[in-house]
């Protein structure tokens, strides 16, 4: 069954508008991918609306993971465009929602994209994380339901925290913004158990606000020729983190993304990656597919846009990979 399937006489294109120093072998936007097979499971995408099922209604069956002993806050970081950091923040939160587990979601990119991915309304003039960094606003002020999952919620980013970084400049404490504002007591009385931190793609003030702000930082790493240039820069910038910071962050997560196991050249990087990185590097990959690179246009995850496709059950795994490995880490 296809997309177009699920409303009778309303296009396609209509549902689509409808929401708002390191040595390595050798994009687009982020998270782009295309399709390695002509088919990818069922290719059933729920709408969300009244009377619709939902993505824990499509996955209810899916194994229910442990809540980890203390929360976890994750950034996912990489300045590398198109390697996959807002798609793996939005597929990662939803796989751990419909697995149990409270998440919340911070779009720190002025793009919004992980907003559109989650059916979170982000116009200007919405609440949203530009807010709560000003400390204008709370984050119960703030988040917002996401309609993929009843434990999913979102902190949305508008168009407004495009000139946030040269606000924050005079202001004190600068680079602790987000982390002043998500306080263990204020994530406590919200009951989440991980929170994720989507990216710009950029080493900016930003950035660095993610980076104090978490305790492991995810890196998604796309499995082609130039996605490992420039990531010395980025290990360096969370070793200055670490020193001057957050002395608690660390590397946890590696993710190696838009694989094609038809190619020696996938194989090589994987093979790069897991050599310098070693267990940080999650066994599980996520596969090219166009299927992945659709379902932000439809405000939703590829867990509620085709649930049962490889992309899906990928994040999936990942998400199970992560939650089983703890808040055990390396440091970078």
């Amino acid at each position: 069954m296809t997309p177009e399937s699920n409303q009778p006489g309303v296009s396609r294109e209509t549902q689509r508008r409808s929401v708002g120093g390191m040595r390595f072998p050798g994009g687009a936007s982020d998270g782009a991918q295309t399709e390695t097979t002509a088919s990818e499971g069922i290719g059933w995408s729920p709408v969300v609306q009244e009377g619709r099922k939902t993505t824990d209604a499509l996955h209810s069956d899916a194994a229910q993971l442990p809540r980890p002993d203390r929360r976890r806050i994750m950034t996912v970081a990489n300045q590398k465009g198109g390697v996959g950091k807002t798609t793996s923040t939005v597929n990662l939160a939803a796989a751990l929602a419909v697995q149990g587990l409270n998440v919340l979601v911070v779009d720190l990119d002025p793009q919004g994209n992980a907003s559109t991915a989650l059916g979170v309304e982000h116009q200007s003039g919405v609440p949203s994380v530009y807010e709560l960094l000003l400390g204008n606003v709370g984050v119960s002020d703030v988040a917002a339901r996401s309609a993929q999952s009843e434990r999913l919620d979102c902190v949305p980013a508008t168009i407004d925290l495009a000139g946030a970084e040269v606000e924050l400049v005079t202001m004190v404490a600068r680079e602790a913004r987000l982390r002043e504002a998500l306080t263990p007591e204020v994530l406590d009385e919200l009951d989440y158990d991980y929170v994720l931190i989507d990216c710009p793609p950029s080493l900016g003030l930003l950035t660095v606000n993610a980076l104090v702000a978490a305790h492991e930082v995810v890196i998604p790493i796309q499995c082609e020729y130039y996605a490992l240039e420039g990531l010395g820069q980025l290990l360096n910038n969370i070793e200055l983190v670490q020193s001057h910071l957050n002395p608690n962050l660390g590397i946890s997560t590696v993710l190696l993304t838009m694989y094609d196991g038809r190619t020696k050249l996938a194989e090589q990087v994987t093979a790069e990656v897991r050599g310098y990185f070693g267990e940080r590097a999650l066994r599980t990959v996520i596969p090219r597919s166009v299927k992945i690179s659709e379902a932000p246009g439809y405000g939703q995850t590829i867990l509620g846009y085709d649930p049962g496709s490889r992309g899906s059950m990928s994040y999936l795994d990942a998400a199970r990979e992560i939650a089983e490995r703890g808040t055990e880490r390396e440091t970078a």
